[in-house]
């Protein structure tokens, strides 16, 4: 087996020379005609926005930072641009059942012509109103009717009175009303006078009363039927002037409108109710004079003539084009609409005015854009939107109708037909949740645009993404950055992206790397950013969020955390693991322990018995059983247990990258041999023994090397690394020096064997034709042990089984 080399520096940060690019600055270059790296994602966008059948919405998914917010905009303006504009919509009072306003469509830009339209008519009316029942004409038959209902019962008042009188009584008007009296010669009798009238005298006149009495009663009882006519009559003539005035009023609207057959329908609608409700307006009429009729708080309108208003829900006039409508708080009132109230005399009051738009309105005919975490987040607001989407109408209700869950009296407004693109901007993880848990997901959002987080790093693509950065510097209104800032700005790209081959697209993060390095330059007075001030950005950037790091490193210094970096121990190991605190990550070195001892085979994770282990750890801890049993104790029982755990770790252990690390420091332990302290280890190992590629690989080396340079470099440290990992080393400047003086040393590691014999310095050994490993190899020794403890367990089973037997 061929001993494994350091790599050598060029392969430990792949650097971009400024020879590959011929401006100067920035300003030399053009910016970049679209977004790199997401021609899928574009694809997608563009598909479905040209997709016009039922349930084609957009999902556009991705990694924060990708740009899936700017590019979803800028596609889905330049479609919008290209479209007719939406039509106006109103809600016009429901005469019929006011509970149930209208809904009313009309071309852009109507809407708010009716609007004024019905205003002006309302205004007109209540003047012309005003004048036609103040006309002479007017009064004079209105008074002609009067006249005659009093003449009809003046005239038979009259004729009853004279049969009265004929007989000698008379019909007088008293406090109570009509009543007779006897007469004496043309004077009315009095009580005392009446009593001393013969009694034959008495009786007839009693019964002279008695009979007008009933007639009195007979012309009373008609009264009503002459009121009765008298009021048909008056509202007849009241229509009939009301009549004209809306004729006149309104026939230029009806001409106006004549293509809207809804419009027409609402004013034949107003016209029918004004003259049924004809008695009110004269009653308002009436109260100008001294009472004010009342009206609806905060408005201007009284209820009379309210009722004849257009609340306008979407005016389109000023659109050019569809509508992009974005809403930030996706709240379920805020898509659907509301019915507001308003306090009046202690109650609380609605009616049509009062409907306000919901984000769906306003987008209705062209494109909706929410961040679909909000939208979830928000109660009832996902139940909402998909039920506009999947019914294609917009319903206005509140959370406890759509439910429900109340039985208060409220509005209903009538549908809106709903024709709307809908696009989604969410992480990849809730776009899968929701295509799993939610069964009309997949029928409303059928088109993903899968946002890419990382771009290829060629020449070319170099180029291509100095014109990217061209661009973010011109539009932010930063200083030019010259080739090499540019470079230095691509390298830490890469280092983004923790790959040495592609470059980071979550472009948050670049741009602010930009804004800052333009900060330092500004600082120092420069007119032209350089690489220094990138790179005094990007350490400013570490220093600000270091603390964690370098408080945990001073605790390894200080000896309160056990980390050696020298010297060897049998079954002690150096474990890398990545801790992530927000957007900042670093390595961070772990003494990993192994002890055996003759068992029954198995491998005890101590971590996951305290239940300190995730799945993930605990799989790579069998995967190494698998391998121990596989490789050393195939045709017999693995007579062992060993216990592996990570020592002082306090806050739980997952993932499988420390696999191939826990097996060297079993392989050490029984094999008796010890490990060279001044390395660390990091990768995943399979049931081969073949070392796999781990995440985080550029801070965990980093990690270590910082604890070895604090405590001085001797040449002897390094970290062993999977061979699959080397393409994604972007290594800092100060770790690339120290390698290449010797000073500090990566091994690329593709097997347990390169491992271990770097580890120990013995090595590993590889199986003969025999079946054995060479004799004085550390797989040798590993055998030979795991053999001893079977053969001893056998011993100790029979013996056990003899002393059973003798008894």
């Amino acid at each position: 087996m061929v001993p494994v080399s350091p790599l050598p520096p060029e392969l430990l940060c792949r650097r971009t020379d400024p020879a590959l690019f011929s401006f100067q600055t920035t300003t030399d270059l053009p910016d970049t005609p679209d977004f790199i790296g997401q021609d899928r994602a574009i694809k997608a966008i563009e598909f479905g926005i040209s997709m016009t059948r039922q349930g084609y919405n957009i999902f556009a998914l991705g990694p924060v930072g990708t740009g899936k917010y700017s590019l979803v905009q800028r596609y889905v303006q330049q479609q919008a641009a290209q479209e007719p504009r939406p039509a106006d919509w109103c809600y016009v009072n429901n005469f019929e059942q006011p509970y149930m306003p209208r809904a009313l469509r009309l071309p852009a830009g109507q809407g708010k012509e009716l609007r004024s339209d019905m205003q002006r008519l309302t205004d007109d009316l209540r003047t012309a109103l005003a004048s036609a029942f103040e006309s002479e004409e007017y009064q004079s038959r209105r008074q002609t009717l009067e006249m005659e209902f009093q003449e009809r019962q003046q005239e038979l008042l009259q004729t009853l009175q004279e049969q009265a009188r004929e007989r000698g009584i008379a019909l007088l008007r008293t406090p109570n009303g009509l009543a007779f009296a006897p007469l004496k010669e043309g004077a009315v009798v009095a009580p005392e006078e009446f009593e001393k009238l013969p009694p034959d005298e008495q009786e007839r006149i009693k019964t002279e009363v008695t009979g007008l009495q009933e007639q009195l009663q007979k012309i009373l009882q008609q009264a009503p039927h002459w009121e009765r006519d008298f009021r048909n009559r008056k509202r007849e003539l009241d229509q009939e002037v009301a009549g004209v005035v809306l004729v006149n009023l309104l026939d230029d609207l009806f001409q106006k409108y004549a293509a809207l057959p809804a419009v027409v329908a609402f004013l034949q609608a107003v016209q029918k109710d004004v003259n049924d409700r004809i008695g009110e307006f004269l009653a308002g009429q009436e109260k100008s004079d001294g009472e004010t009729a009342p009206t609806q708080p905060n408005t201007s309108v009284a209820p009379l003539f309210r009722r004849y208003q257009v609340n306008v829900l979407v005016d389109a006039s000023e659109d050019m084009g569809a509508p992009v409508i974005t809403e930030s708080n996706p709240s379920y009132l805020n898509l659907v609409g509301r019915v507001e109230q308003m306090a009046q005399m202690g109650a609380l009051i609605t009616d049509f005015m009062l409907i306000k738009p919901g984000v769906l309105h306003r987008a209705n005919g062209g494109y909706l854009i929410l961040d679909a975490l909000k939208v979830l987040a928000n109660p009832y607001a996902w139940e909402g939107l998909k039920r506009a989407l999947q019914f294609r109408q917009i319903r206005i209700e509140s959370p406890g109708q759509m439910l429900s869950m109340t039985s208060t009296v409220s509005l209903e407004p009538e549908p809106i037909p709903l024709e709307i693109k809908v696009v989604l901007i969410g992480e990849p993880l809730l776009y899968y949740q929701l295509a799993q848990l939610d069964p009309d997901f997949n029928e409303l959002f059928k088109v993903a645009a899968d946002f890419s987080d990382e771009f290829e790093r060629t020449p070319a693509g170099q180029l291509l993404y100095a014109r990217v950065l061209a661009g973010i510097i011109r539009r932010e209104g930063l200083r030019p950055f010259d080739r090499a800032a540019i470079c230095r700005v691509i390298e830490q790209s890469a280092r983004l992206a923790g790959d040495a081959e592609r470059l980071s697209i979550r472009m948050q993060g670049v741009s602010d790397l930009l804004e800052e390095a333009d900060h330092w330059a500004g600082e120092a007075g420069a007119t032209v950013v350089t690489a220094a001030h990138v790179q005094q950005a990007i350490d400013a950037q570490v220093y600000r969020s270091d603390r964690v790091r370098a408080q945990l490193q001073d605790e390894i210094l200080r000896e309160t955390i056990f980390i050696d970096t020298s010297g060897a121990k049998v079954g002690q190991i150096n474990g890398l693991s990545v801790l992530q605190l927000g957007n900042f990550a670093f390595g961070h070195p772990s003494r990993i322990t192994a002890t055996v001892r003759m068992g029954e085979g198995e491998v005890i994770n101590i971590d996951r018995e305290v239940e300190m282990s995730g799945p993930l750890h605990a799989k790579g801890v069998l995967i190494l059983a698998s391998y121990l049993s596989a490789r050393y104790a195939s045709e017999e029982p693995l007579s062992l247990s060993a216990s592996l755990v990570f020592e002082q770790s306090y806050g739980g252990v997952e993932g499988d990258s420390a696999s191939s690390t826990e097996l060297y420091a079993l392989l050490s332990a029984i094999a008796d041999v010890p490990i060279r302290q001044s390395l660390a280890v990091t990768g995943s190992v399979n049931q081969r023994g073949e070392v796999q590629a781990i995440g985080g690989v550029n801070e965990k080396i980093e990690g270590f090397f910082d604890l070895c340079r604090a405590r001085g470099l001797t040449g002897e440290q390094g970290v062993l690394i999977p061979a699959a990992n080397v393409k994604h080393l972007m290594l800092r400047p100060d770790v690339v020096a120290a390698a290449a003086a010797g000073h500090f040393h990566i091994y690329p590691i593709r097997t347990i064997d390169e491992g271990i014999a770097v580890l120990t310095g013995m090595s590993a050994g590889e199986r003969t034709k025999r079946g054995t490993f060479p004799k004085g190899t550390l797989n040798q020794r590993v055998e030979a042990r795991l053999r001893h403890l079977a053969k001893k367990r056998a011993e100790l089973d029979k013996a056990g089984k003899g002393e059973e037997g003798g008894r």
